[in-house]
């Protein structure tokens, strides 16, 4: 895959400080995050907010071409457990909270929301299709520090 391709998608994390990482994005957008000692989130928790946040965007730009909602809230939630196999989350849920301004945009906002998730949960959300799908992840090491080499 080359630099230039318009599919790639990438971030780089650096540690910030004992049990402390900063995420930046190709649009120089930063977030902390850390092992749970303290209000930072967790790695298992930006993956709770990847996942809902994903299907939130589909939902709301669909929903929102006919009315802004006057309640919109996503909670996501699921077990993280331990066993043979490794750790994992389990029972992953995604649910909505959405209300509408009454009037025909709210009504038709309304009618479409079923819809709408449901796009998102089958076909739109890149996060929710790429967990279900089960997608390989690589690892590479390079202790040089220099940002090549493969493990």
């Amino acid at each position: 895959m080359t630099d230039n391709d318009k599919t790639l998608r990438s971030v780089t994390i650096e540690r910030s400080g004992p049990g402390r990482f900063t995420v930046t994005n190709a649009r120089g957008g930063t977030l902390s995050f850390g092992t749970g000692g303290d209000a930072d989130f967790t790695p298992v928790e930006l993956f709770l907010a990847a996942l809902g946040g994903c299907t939130a965007v589909d939902v709301e730009s669909a929903t929102g071409r006919h009315t802004e909602a006057t309640v919109f809230s996503v909670e996501t939630s699921g077990h993280k457990v331990a066993d043979e196999s490794g750790n994992s989350m389990r029972d992953l849920r995604v649910a909505f909270e959405v209300a509408f301004p009454e009037g025909p945009e709210g009504d038709r906002a309304r009618t479409i929301l079923p819809r709408a998730v449901k796009s998102s949960h089958d076909r739109l959300c890149t996060v929710s299709r790429t967990v279900e799908a089960g997608t390989p992840v690589r690892t590479s090491v390079n202790e040089d520090g220099d940002g090549g080499g493969n493990a």
